[in-house]
């Protein structure tokens, strides 16, 4: 079973940082595109930032200059560092990939549990 756990979130201040962490565990092959996205309340989801398996970003206007996602594929994990917070970056944070369970071209995509992040002073 595939499974993506985030950690990392928790309150900030107006200007300060947070990083979260998604490890993907369990039965697959290759994680392809990994990513976060994001729901504020009475907000659709959207995405904020997403990597490649050869490390190329893409990142949201809202966030571009402040956040920076990395990758680490020998450990199945993907990172988003997170600086200069504001409080419109309050929401659930999720983590997203696309798995392939054999060696093909195929992928599944995967969705973490969510993580709170709150940019309050």
């Amino acid at each position: 079973q595939v499974q993506l756990v985030e950690s990392g979130g928790g309150l900030a201040q107006p200007g300060g940082s947070l990083t979260l962490s998604c490890a993907a565990s369990g039965n697959f092959f290759k994680a392809k595109n990994m990513g976060w996205y994001r729901e504020a309340p009475a907000k659709e989801r959207e995405l904020v930032a997403m990597i490649g398996f050869g490390g190329d970003p893409n990142y949201a206007d809202s966030v571009k200059g402040r956040f920076t996602i990395s990758r680490d594929n020998a450990k199945n994990t993907v990172y988003l560092q997170m600086n200069r917070l504001k409080p419109e970056d309050t929401a659930v944070y999720f983590c997203n990939a696309d798995l392939t369970l054999v060696d093909g071209p195929f992928s599944f995509n995967y969705w973490g549990q969510g993580t709170q992040v709150t940019v309050s002073s």
